[in-house]
């Protein structure tokens, strides 16, 4: 079963409407007393639908988990389509957990707080009020690509009583090291499980590699269970992230116990 629908941030967007997106397995309807784990993820619209996506190109992550009946609720929000320079920010300013200086669009003032405190106080409740979710931290996930990947880090180490596993593929970890280098070690990261992955061929195009290792090791000096992965070939594409979604599934679901 899969559904969208309308919604409004107003904390990041005001009254502008923007979609929601969720899945249940099937399954549902045939066991009514049976509840799944969530993911949720951010660039809902690149998800499910090739129709939808922002480049034409979505994950297939619809058809990759009907087809092989996940018993998985997945629940996503449409990102903020506005240019930087606009007085709410974009993409990068509501993905951004910090303030930093990008070449192209200048200063970029990180909501990504506020965005983390919509999923939290007002996505999630309606997901679990309305779905058939296990609602605790241990079967709640959170996963994301490029700056989405970064809200995954993010998400896991300022909102671990929420979140216990994530995913995050080719996470923009070069805008802010210090910052992130902060993030993680300041954080209390108990019982958390974490794909990330970059591309062989992102790496190559200039995203660092130096980045990816470092947040790995201080990720694993703080206790985590990390799956870090260098994808052979992998762009930074929705293609080779529709790829790695067998991998991130196996962690998301490693030694999971159902309540």
């Amino acid at each position: 079963m899969y559904a969208d629908w309308n919604i409004t941030l107003p904390a990041l967007t005001g009254g502008e409407e923007r979609r929601a997106y969720v899945y249940v397995p099937d399954l549902a309807l045939a066991e009514p007393e049976r509840r799944y784990p969530v993911l949720y993820m951010f660039d809902g619209q690149n998800l499910f639908a090739d129709a939808d996506a922002t480049f034409g190109k979505s994950w297939g992550l619809l058809r990759y988990i009907t087809e092989r009946s996940v018993p998985l609720i997945v629940a996503a929000i449409e990102c903020n389509h506005h240019p930087e320079t606009d007085e709410c920010g974009g993409r990068l300013s509501e993905y951004s957990p910090f303030d930093f200086t990008d070449r192209y669009f200048g200063t970029i003032r990180g909501r990504g707080a506020l965005t983390m405190d919509y999923y939290i106080r007002e996505f999630k409740p309606f997901i679990d009020a309305n779905y058939p979710t296990l609602p605790d931290r241990d079967h709640t996930f959170i996963g994301g690509s490029s700056m989405g990947g970064l809200m995954t880090l993010f998400a896991l180490c300022r909102y671990g009583d929420v979140f216990s596993r994530g995913a995050a593929l080719s996470p923009s970890l070069d805008f802010s090291p210090e910052e992130i280098r902060d993030m993680i070690g300041s954080s209390r990261l108990r019982r958390t499980c974490l794909y990330m992955d970059i591309g062989a061929k992102e790496m190559r195009a200039g995203r660092s590699r130096d980045s990816f290792a470092e947040v790995t090791a201080l990720l694993i000096e703080k206790g985590v269970w990390v799956d870090s992965r260098v994808v052979p070939n992998g762009t930074h594409s929705e293609a080779s992230w529709e790829r790695q979604i067998p991998f991130f599934m196996d962690v998301l679901f490693y030694d999971l116990r159902e309540a």
